[in-house]
């Protein structure tokens, strides 16, 4: 059986429509799944909703609905935008679900008998926008005396009986981890944060709510909900299959990676592995938080009026064009600005004028020069043998290593690279000359330029999945082929020598122009 690999998004909180910081953590975590599907591994890719809280429950009333129904309209927009940007999640995940009910008592039940769980009142600050409280030395105040959290969102005085969980407990057993494993936070800067946070020293956590019933109910506590971050962490192993499916359980936890947003990482690497400690349940493996993306070089705010709808941006511009450019202009982990024009650039760079018109060159001279047959190679000389070299090394070595070490961008770089060689090669063979004064050598140069084309749509599919399964899918590339391992060259004579012949060739990826109107807010 093929070793397992489990990777998440954070939940998205959903009481507003999805912006495309929702679209590029969906995308990236996607990219991941796919390439590792591609290295044999048994991929279980999980994101969804978070749907309990304050926030939601607030929104919904100032609309005159209940927050049950703020839940399942919101949810849809999320799941409707995972199908739309190709995201090929194996579970989109709801914390309403009854399965998550019951996998969020069960983690609590555990941390109460470890003796974790005690009840209390709590007074103390609290952002309703974070769903986190804060100590007084967090806080920054306004020129009017507000006092504001550490994400710049307002916090409030709130008073009320609550449970604690016992944070301070595990203050040197975290230290302990992060210095057993320095790979569990990444990138290092993370690390680092997270690192003065836990030794500046823990306080407990209130960890249940009694001031609304929208939550998962506290075992055996009537009137208290739990507080969101235990619920909404608990989706990871919800999925998992906690606490019920021990042999689901045992093969996918502990998680390989959860990927997400800078802001949150607190929560998944003090908070989550403390939970997880008290209820004897493995950690995870790497907790990865990457930047923000920002627009124009600014943040994007509600109030600013520069919100971005990743479903308008796919729309003008393509769910490749769009999944590209994320992935190969964001250094991952950092923070990275995007625009209309950076899109439209990128993208025709890189899709439409480099790769995209190096299948239609290649694939056009085979059909109308080969009457769509594909050529025979007839001995390669050491021009060829040089390329052959470069693609697949960049394909089966380069770039899996960096999908590896999650440098995104810098295995679409050397992806891009090997596809600048394949133009300098067909630049210099010049094959529509030689289909005069050498057709047998132009057979072979088509044929390399075949076989490296193929190559280079398998090492980029995880990047733009629909263009380049449509371009393997016109090549005759059999699907089990497309992997780095399996697109050599091996498969070219054969099917050479079958009956394939390809059909007239259309552009990949149509020149983008830029929309005339504004970034879609």
């Amino acid at each position: 059986m093929s070793e397992p690999f489990y990777i998440t998004t954070a939940i998205h909180y959903p009481n507003g429509r999805p912006h495309i910081g929702h679209a590029y953590e969906m995308i990236a975590a996607d990219a991941i799944a796919r390439f590792q599907r591609q290295q044999g591994r048994d991929v279980f890719f999980q994101t969804g909703t978070d749907e309990h809280g304050l926030k939601m429950v607030q929104t919904a009333r100032a609309r005159g609905i209940t927050a049950r129904e703020l839940a399942d309209e919101m949810s849809s927009h999320f799941s409707e935008l995972a199908e739309l940007l190709d995201i090929s999640c194996d579970r989109f995940i709801r914390t309403s679900e009854p399965a998550h009910h019951a996998a969020s008592q069960a983690i609590w039940k555990a941390m109460e008998a470890a003796g974790d769980l005690y009840l209390d009142r709590y007074e103390g600050w609290y952002s309703v926008r974070d769903e986190a409280f804060y100590e007084e030395k967090e806080l920054t105040e306004g020129e009017g005396g507000e006092k504001f959290s550490p994400q710049g969102t307002p916090v409030e005085w709130t008073k009320e009986e609550t449970w604690f969980f016992r944070l301070s407990r595990y203050q040197q057993p975290l230290l302990d981890l992060y210095a057993a494993n320095p790979e569990f936070i990444r990138p290092e800067a993370r690390r680092n944060e997270i690192l003065r946070f836990v030794e500046g020293g823990l306080v407990d956590l209130s960890v249940s709510r009694t001031s609304f019933d929208w939550g998962v109910p506290v075992p055996g506590s009537p009137g208290h909900v739990m507080y969101v971050w235990v619920d909404a962490l608990t989706n990871y192993i919800t999925g998992a299959g906690y606490p019920d499916d021990a042999e689901r359980f045992a093969r996918y936890w502990p998680a390989d990676i959860h990927l997400i947003g800078k802001d949150i990482v607190r929560f998944h690497a003090v908070y989550w592995p403390a939970f997880l400690m008290s209820a004897g349940i493995a950690l995870p493996k790497q907790v990865f938080g990457h930047g923000f993306l920002l627009n124009r070089g600014e943040k994007m705010s509600k109030s600013v009026g520069n919100v971005v709808d990743p479903v308008a941006l796919a729309g003008l511009y393509g769910v490749d064009a769009l999944r590209y450019f994320l992935l190969r202009d964001v250094s991952f982990g950092q923070d990275g600005t995007f625009s209309d024009e950076a899109i439209v650039t990128r993208a025709n760079a890189d899709l439409a004028n480099s790769f995209g018109n190096l299948a239609q060159r290649t694939l056009a001279q085979i059909f109308k020069n080969c009457d769509a047959a594909l050529p025979a190679i007839q001995g390669h000389d050491a021009s060829d043998d040089a390329l052959f070299e470069l693609v697949g090394k960049t394909v089966r070595e380069t770039m899996p290593r960096a999908f590896e070490e999650l440098a995104l961008s810098q295995a679409v770089e050397a992806w891009m690279q090997a596809v600048f060689a394949c133009n300098a090669y067909i630049d210099e063979q010049a094959p529509w000359a030689l289909r005069k004064t050498d057709p047998v050598r132009m057979n072979t140069v088509l044929a390399t330029l075949y076989i490296c084309i193929a190559q280079l749509a398998v090492g980029i599919l995880p990047v733009v999945p629909g263009s380049a399964t449509k371009l393997l899918d016109r090549m005759g590339v059999a699907p089990e082929l497309r992997t780095p391992a399996g697109i050599g060259s091996h498969w070219y004579s054969p099917l050479a020598e079958s009956d394939f012949r390809i059909d007239q060739p259309v552009a990949l990826f149509p020149r983008l122009e830029l929309s005339a109107e504004e970034s879609p807010a």
